[in-house]
């Protein structure tokens, strides 16, 4: 394997159109998606599909929902032997509700993500196994690893060769300073930390993508990327500052486009190319993942 993977999945059950959700009456809609969701999920798969071989670090139930993010896992070939199956929680399940602007709201069960902590990262057996990047996936919506030991996981990685990056996802753990240092600790050890707009905004207080990247770079991170959407990315880095804009394209769905976004920019950076060059593939990923309904359907055609 080249990348490890490691944070939270689910089976995603995915809705649209859906604008309004009236108590005590049915509704209709026109389409749905059902497949493997979650951050970690989302961007091993779409890794695979860019030709990287990686592998999946996470924790499901040990029932039928786990079986089928199974048989799409194997049916791209992501490496799955370090997926633990939890006997007290099932598989997370999110159903998510798509309206006709193409955003989505999500219900949400956390299940065997809610137990997932760092100790399930084996750092030095991963890496003897040929990994040299490391991606920390959906981080606020993992409660157990809301504490030190991920920072000291990551601070094994120079040691071990590992390139690393770490992408938050909104939860309103966010708004907690007390949560939000557990991610401050974990920031020096990172070569690329990520985020949306939105994201940045409700860590730092900041309105500005430019003074909330700034001020998201002061806690150690080699590389801030803000995810701009449609407009790509502003980059607070070591080596560049700056804007990258996205491709323009036609959108059905944005769900998992920030996976996406991640699995772009890491598959490039495995290929040996520069870090612009990486943004740039990052946002052509993103936008291919737009142009379909769910997070993944985009990859699997």
């Amino acid at each position: 394997m080249d990348v490890i993977v490691f944070g939270n999945v689910t089976l995603d059950v995915i809705c649209y159109p859906v604008n309004e959700v009236p108590r005590r009456e049915s509704i209709s809609f026109e389409q749905v998606s059902v497949s493997p969701g979650g951050c970690a999920s989302n961007v091993a798969i779409g890794l695979t599909t860019l030709g990287v071989p990686t592998a999946l670090v996470a924790q499901t139930g040990d029932d039928d929902s786990a079986d089928l993010l199974h048989q799409y896992w194997e049916r791209v070939g992501v490496e799955t032997r370090f997926v633990q199956r939890a006997q007290s929680a099932p598989t997370a399940v999110s159903v998510g509700l798509v309206d006709s602007d193409y955003q989505p709201r999500f219900v949400h069960t956390p299940g065997a993500n809610g137990t997932l902590d760092a100790e399930a990262l084996d750092l030095p057996t991963l890496a003897a196994a040929g990994a040299r990047f490391l991606h920390v996936a959906g981080f606020f919506v993992l409660p157990s690893l809301l504490d030190d030991r991920l920072s000291r996981k990551l601070a094994q990685t120079q040691g071990l060769g590992l390139r690393t990056s770490l992408d938050v996802v909104f939860n309103v753990r966010m708004d907690d300073p007390e949560l939000r240092a557990s991610l401050w600790q974990a920031m020096p050890y990172l070569d690329c930390f990520m985020c949306n707009a939105y994201e940045a905004f409700r860590m730092t207080d900041l309105r500005d993508p430019e003074q909330a990247a700034r001020a998201l770079k002061e806690h150690g991170a080699a590389n801030v990327i803000v995810k701009l959407g449609e407009k790509g990315c502003l980059i607070e880095g070591d080596a560049f500052r700056g804007r990258i804009p996205a491709p323009k394209v036609d959108v059905v769905d944005t769900t998992g486009a920030g996976d996406a976004f991640a699995a772009g920019f890491i598959a490039a950076l495995c290929r040996g190319e520069g870090f612009t060059r990486a943004i740039e593939a990052g946002n052509q990923a993103g936008g291919r993942v737009v142009g379909e309904l769910g997070a993944i359907q985009a990859w699997l055609e």
